[in-house]
C-alpha cells in the first residue's frame, strides 16, 4: 500500500461482487486481487497513455486514488478488463444493420465480438425491409425485421455462456415501419427476445398525431413510399398497454436525441445502448464513468472543490481510456476515434440528498440535482477543452458546423445504469432513489436477516427512534411511510423508488435531462401494482413534454414469477397459520392456469403449471418433463411428481403459503430444484399489491430490482442488462 494511502473499506457486498465478476483469477480460479490491486491495474493501464508526458506519475497517481477511495468508477468492462490480454474497456456500442443478408449477418458477427469482450449493443432494425415487401434479388418476399431479431438473439444467447458479463441489447424500430405493431406485441410473452430490450423510436409527427387523434403515415424503408396509415391514437394505446402489462416495449424520443446530435454531419442517430442512456451513431462506442456523489457532501454542503478536482481528473482518465481501447472490430475504433465521446455520470445522488436533507421528490431536491449536474458538465467541458489544446480536439470537429468551443469529446455527460458499481461504491445507483430501506434477506433454516440502510441505521440511532422491532415493521411493510416512529421529515426523506410518484420520477430525469447531461439517462418511472393504463400514459406524455429523450416504465410486480423483495409473509398469512380449518377445499371442474418453463439440476427443461382458483389463490402444482416416458427421467419425475401432491394437497387444506415457502427453502439442496423453483413461484403470489417485486436472480436466486431501465441483482451483482 502507498505509505500515505488511507485504507479504504469496502462492505461484504461490494467485496462479494467484486470476488465474482472483477477479481482476476489464477490457474486454479482462485481470487488474485484485491481492491488495491485492482485499482493499480486499471489506473496503470490507462496512465500508460501519457507515457511520456511529465504528468504521468502524477496521473497515474490521481487515477489510482479516484478510484480507490470510490470518488468515481469506470464502467465495468474497464474494470474487467483494463491491463489484461483482453484489453476492451468500452460499454456500449451502436452497430448498424443494412438491409440484405450480407449487411444483417455481418451485425450478428460483429455483435458476437462485441460480446465477447464484455459490451452491450444497439440495433436499429428500421432499415430492414417489411415483411411480405418484395427482394428483387431472389424474387421471394422479405421475412421482416422481427424474424431477424430472433436470430440476434439467439447469437446472443450462445456467447453469453461463457463470458464474464452477459451480452445484452437493445432493439429499436421506428414508428413509422409497416411492422411496427409486430414489434410492440414482441415481447407480450417473455419467453421471446430474452436477450433484448425493445423499444419503439417515437419521432414528434407521431406525437402530434396522437394528440389530434389523427391517422399518420407508415414508410416502406425500401423504398422510401408510404405504403398505409395507422391510427396513431390506437398504436399509442398499445404502446400503453404492453408497457402496463409487462414494461416493454420502451420508448425513444428519437427527434429529441437527433436535436442534440454533437455531429450531425456524420448522420443520424438511430439506436442506443441496452439501456438507452447513449444515443450512439452506427459503429460509435462510449466509455462511461460515474461520480459517487454521496462522497462529496461535507459540513452539511456539497464540497464543490473537491467535486470540481475530481470532475477534471476523470474527464482525463475517461479520454485516455479511449486510447487505450482494444476495440473490437475496426470500424468501431474508426469512427470511436472520429468522435472521441466519454459519458461521465453520476452515481449516489440519492445519498448526497439524503445527506442535504432534501427529500428525493422534492422541488428543492431536483433543483440540488440539476445544479450537481450543471456544475459536473461544465467542469467537464472545461478540462475537455484543454485537453484539446494539449492533444487536438476530436477529428469530427467542424467549426462551421458546431457551436461551441473546440474541445477534445463530442460528448461529455450521460446518466447510465451503475447496478454493480454502486454497489462496490456502497451507494444508491445512479439517479435512482434508493429501492429499499431496510430489506430481509432469507437465510440458512429459514431465519430472516434485516438489512438497514447505513444512512437510515445511522440517522434513527442519533435521533433515538432506532429499535429492531421497528426495523422489522419496515421491512415488513416495505416502507418507511407511516410508521408513527419515525419523524414525518425522515419519512419524507427516505421515500423508496415505490414511495416517490411518477410524475416525481419524471420531473427528476426531466430536470437533469436539460441540465448537464449530453446524452441520456438510464432511469425507471415506477408505478404502483394498481396503476391504470391512464397513468402510464399520462406518464408517457410527461416525459416528452419535459423533454425526456426516452422513458422506461415500470408497473410493480407486472412481470411473471416475481419474488418478494423487501417484505416477509402477510399479517393475513400469519393469522391464517392460527386459524386454518383443517378442511381440505374442494375444487371446480375448471381451474385457471399458468405454465412456467424452468430448468433442474441438468440443465434440462421442466415444466411447471400452477392453478389458480377464482380468487388467483394457487390451489395445484404439477411439473412436466418434456418426455415423460424417458427412462432415464422416470425416477427424476416421479419424485417431482410427489412432491407437487403434497404441495398441492397443503394448498388444498390452507396451509399458509409462507410456511410453505419455508419447508420448501428448508428442503433446497441446489438453487435449480423443485423445492427451490417451487419456493421461487409461491414467493410471485404472495400478496400482489405490495410493494418491492422483481424477478428471481438466474446465478444466485436473490431478488432482481427493477431500476435504471433494467433488472440488477442486489446480492450477486448479476445484471440483465450488462
Amino acid at each position: 500500500m502507498t505509505p500515505d494511502l488511507k485504507k479504504q473499506v469496502l462492505t461484504k457486498t461490494a467485496e462479494t461482487v467484486l470476488e465474482r465478476r472483477y477479481y482476476i483469477k489464477d490457474s486454479d480460479g482462485e481470487v488474485a486481487e484485491t481492491w488495491e490491486t485492482l485499482c493499480k491495474r486499471v489506473s496503470d493501464a490507462v496512465a500508460q497513455v501519457d507515457k511520456q508526458s511529465k504528468q504521468f506519475e502524477a496521473l497515474r497517481e490521481s487515477y489510482f486514488r479516484m478510484m480507490y477511495h470510490l470518488d468515481f468508477l469506470p464502467n465495468s468492462p474497464c474494470l474487467m478488463n483494463a491491463g489484461t490480454d483482453i484489453g476492451q474497456l468500452s460499454a456500449c456500442f451502436v452497430l448498424p444493420i443494412e438491409d440484405s443478408m450480407d449487411g444483417i449477418f455481418t451485425a450478428i458477427r460483429n455483435g458476437a465480438l462485441v460480446h465477447k469482450t464484455g459490451g452491450g449493443t444497439g440495433y436499429s432494425f428500421s432499415r430492414l425491409r417489411s415483411r411480405n415487401a418484395s427482394v428483387r434479388s431472389t424474387q421471394g418476399v422479405a421475412s421482416g425485421p422481427l424474424s431477424f431479431a430472433a436470430v440476434f438473439d439467439a447469437a446472443t444467447e450462445t456467447i453469453k455462456q461463457g463470458g464474464k458479463r452477459r451480452g445484452a441489447n437493445m432493439g429499436v424500430l421506428r414508428i413509422d415501419h409497416p411492422d411496427i405493431m409486430d414489434f410492440i406485441s414482441a415481447k407480450e410473452n417473455q419467453d421471446k427476445f430474452t436477450n433484448f430490450n425493445f423499444s419503439v423510436a417515437i419521432t414528434d409527427e407521431f406525437m402530434a398525431a396522437v394528440e389530434k387523434k389523427e391517422e399518420y403515415s407508415l414508410i416502406e424503408p425500401s423504398s422510401a413510399e408510404t405504403v398505409g396509415t395507422l391510427s396513431a391514437r390506437a398504436v399509442f394505446d398499445k404502446i400503453v398497454d404492453l408497457a402496463w402489462h409487462n414494461g416493454e416495449p420502451g420508448v425513444l424520443f428519437i427527434d429529441a436525441a437527433n436535436r442534440d446530435n454533437m455531429t450531425p454531419q456524420l448522420g443520424d442517430f438511430e439506436a442506443t445502448n441496452p439501456c438507452g442512456e447513449q444515443w450512439l451513431l452506427p459503429y460509435e462506442s462510449c466509455n462511461l464513468g460515474s461520480l459517487n456523489l454521496s462522497n462529496f457532501v461535507k459540513d452539511g454542503a456539497v464540497d464543490f472543490a473537491r467535486l470540481e478536482q475530481v470532475v477534471r481528473v476523470a474527464t482525463s482518465f475517461l479520454d485516455s481510456v479511449i486510447d487505450c481501447n482494444r476495440f473490437p472490430i475496426p470500424e468501431i475504433e474508426e469512427m470511436t476515434l472520429k468522435t472521441r465521446k466519454i459519458g461521465m455520470g453520476i452515481m449516489g445522488l440519492h445519498d448526497m440528498l439524503i445527506q442535504l436533507e432534501l427529500p428525493y421528490g422534492s422541488e428543492a431536491g431536483r433543483k440540488q440535482a440539476a445544479e450537481i449536474m450543471n456544475f459536473v458538465r461544465e467542469k467537464a467541458e472545461e478540462r475537455s477543452v484543454e485537453l484539446a489544446e494539449e492533444k487536438g480536439s476530436f477529428p469530427a470537429y467542424d467549426p462551421e458546423i458546431n457551436d461551441y468551443p473546440a474541445r477534445r469529446n463530442a460528448a461529455l455527460t450521460s446518466i447510465q445504469p451503475t447496478g454493480t458499481v454502486s454497489m462496490i461504491a456502497d451507494c444508491a445507483s445512479g439517479c435512482e432513489p434508493y429501492f429499499s430501506i431496510v430489506m430481509i434477506k432469507h437465510v440458512m433454516d429459514g431465519d430472516r436477516l434485516i438489512l438497514v440502510n447505513k444512512h437510515f441505521e445511522q440517522i434513527a440511532r442519533k435521533e433515538g427512534f432506532y429499535s429492531e422491532e421497528l426495523m422489522a415493521k419496515v421491512a415488513d411493510s416495505g416502507t418507511v411511510i407511516g410508521h408513527d416512529e419515525i419523524p414525518e421529515k425522515w419519512q419524507e426523506i427516505f421515500r423508496t423508488a415505490q414511495d416517490v410518484t411518477p410524475e416525481d420520477h419524471i420531473l427528476m430525469q426531466g430536470i437533469l435531462q436539460s441540465n448537464g447531461v449530453d446524452s441520456s439517462i438510464s432511469k425507471t418511472i415506477n408505478l404502483p401494482h394498481d396503476a391504470t393504463r391512464e397513468e402510464v400514459e399520462l406518464s408517457y406524455l410527461m416525459g416528452y413534454r419535459s423533454g425526456c429523450k426516452g422513458l422506461t416504465v415500470y408497473r410493480d410486480g407486472s412481470r411473471d414469477q416475481q419474488v418478494l423483495n423487501t417484505q416477509d409473509s402477510t399479517v393475513e398469512e400469519k393469522t391464517a397459520l392460527v386459524s386454518a380449518s383443517g378442511v381440505k377445499k374442494s375444487l371446480p371442474d375448471t381451474l385457471s392456469a399458468k405454465r412456467y418453463r424452468v430448468k433442474d439440476q441438468d440443465q434440462k427443461s421442466v415444466y411447471i403449471i400452477v392453478c389458480f382458483d377464482e380468487n388467483e389463490k394457487a390451489m395445484e402444482v404439477f411439473a412436466k418433463f418434456p418426455f415423460d416416458n424417458r427412462v432415464d427421467l422416470k425416477d427424476k419425475s416421479t419424485m417431482w411428481t410427489t412432491i407437487c401432491r403434497l404441495v398441492s394437497l397443503a394448498l388444498r387444506f390452507n396451509i399458509p403459503v409462507s410456511e410453505i415457502i419455508k419447508q420448501l427453502d428448508r428442503s433446497s439442496g441446489h438453487m435449480l430444484d423443485l423445492p427451490a423453483q417451487l419456493s421461487k413461484l409461491f414467493k410471485s403470489f404472495m400478496a400482489g399489491t405490495q410493494h418491492g417485486f422483481a424477478s428471481c436472480c438466474p446465478e444466485c436466486s436473490g431478488t432482481l430490482v427493477f431500476e435504471e431501465g433494467c433488472e440488477t441483482c442486489h446480492d450477486c451483482g448479476y445484471s440483465k442488462c450488462s
